[in-house]
C-alpha cells in the first residue's frame, strides 16, 4: 500500500516561522496605524466640529432667504440692534426662521416666526440668541440663548467693495452715515482649540430676485 505524502518536520518549522513573521508584521502595522489614528484624533474631531458648526450656520442663513421666510428683493439677513440678557444692545447678524429650528428647546410647544441672532462672546464662544414674534413679551424680554460652540474665538465681517473690486475684513460691523449697519457679504469665523486654529467663511445670502412668496 502506497503511503500518502507528508510534510517533514523541517517543512513544518519553516512554515510556522513564515506565519509568525506575517503575524508580527500585521500586528506592527495595526498598532502603528492605531497610534497614528490616536495621535490625530484631536485634529480630526476639531475639524469635524468646525465643519459642522459652519455648515449649520450656513444652512440657517440660507433657510431665512427662501419663501415664505423672505420676500423677493428683500434683506432677510441683516444686522440689527439686539439686547442680549448678558449686556447692552449691540449690532448682531439677525435672521428669521418661520418654522423654527430642530435644535431649539422650548419650555412649551415650539412656536413659529423665530427671530435669531449670532453673538460671539470672548472666552465663551458663539451663541444663537432666539425668540418668537408670537411670544407675549417679545418686545421686552431678552432672547433665549443657545451655545453653538465654545471653540469659536472670533467673528469678523467681510465686505466687498464693488468699485475697487477688493475684499476687506472688519472686526466690527460698518456703520453707514444714516446710522444703520451695512450688511456684510461674508461672516468669518475663527475656531481655536489649544494650538489648533481654523478659519471658515459663510456667505450672507440675499433673497432671490423675482421669487414668488407662497
Amino acid at each position: 500500500m502506497k503511503r500518502a505524502p507528508a510534510f517533514t518536520l523541517l517543512e513544518i518549522m519553516v512554515s510556522l516561522a513564515i506565519v509568525g513573521l506575517i503575524l508580527v508584521g500585521m500586528n506592527t502595522f495595526v498598532f502603528s496605524m492605531g497610534e497614528i489614528w490616536g495621535r490625530n484624533a484631536d485634529v480630526r474631531l476639531f475639524d469635524q466640529h468646525v465643519n459642522a458648526v459652519t455648515r449649520f450656520v450656513e444652512e440657517q442663513l440660507r433657510a431665512a432667504t427662501l419663501p415664505p421666510a423672505a420676500r423677493a428683493i428683500s434683506t432677510p439677513v441683516l444686522p440689527e440692534q439686539i439686547t442680549p440678557a448678558n449686556g447692552l444692545p449691540q449690532g448682531l447678524i439677525t435672521f428669521e426662521l418661520p418654522a423654527g429650528c430642530r435644535i431649539l428647546q422650548w419650555p412649551d410647544r415650539p412656536l413659529p416666526e423665530v427671530v435669531c441672532s449670532l453673538q460671539l462672546r470672548e472666552r465663551e464662544g458663539l451663541f444663537l440668541l432666539w425668540h418668537s414674534r408670537l411670544e407675549k413679551n417679545f418686545d421686552t424680554d431678552p432672547p433665549r440663548e443657545l451655545l453653538l460652540t465654545p471653540l469659536a474665538s472670533a467673528l469678523t465681517y467681510d465686505y466687498y467693495d464693488d468699485n475697487q473690486k477688493r475684499w476687506s475684513n472688519q472686526t466690527t460691523l460698518i456703520v453707514l452715515p444714516s446710522g444703520a449697519y451695512q450688511t456684510p457679504d461674508r461672516l468669518r469665523f475663527t475656531f481655536t482649540y489649544g494650538k489648533l486654529v481654523r478659519q471658515t467663511t459663510v456667505p450672507v445670502p440675499k433673497a432671490l430676485q423675482g421669487l414668488p412668496n407662497f
